[in-house]
């Protein structure tokens, strides 16, 4: 690969060039970003608390500043994704 890149005038990135000379790393560095993210599909009870504490907190500033109807209908939107 590098030879026909040389031959044509061009020349690789020195961040791409070890991973297409060792295929066997290929794989596992460009897998390892996906698995991270499908990894934490669960909530744990720590996750849960801060989700309590976020909502009380909210609940609290509404109590004090009530929120306008365009905050109102990003709160539903945002309720409607998830």
């Amino acid at each position: 690969m590098r030879s026909l890149l040389r031959a044509v005038g061009l020349t690789m990135p020195l961040m791409i060039a070890p991973l297409l000379t060792a295929p066997a790393l290929t794989l596992p560095v460009l897998a390892l970003p996906l698995l991270a993210l499908a990894a934490c599909s669960e909530e744990g009870p720590a996750e849960k608390t801060g989700k309590a504490v976020d909502d009380a907190a909210q609940r609290l500033k509404d109590a004090v500043v009530p929120p306008g109807p365009g905050e109102k209908a990003g709160r539903a939107v945002d309720k409607a994704v998830q």
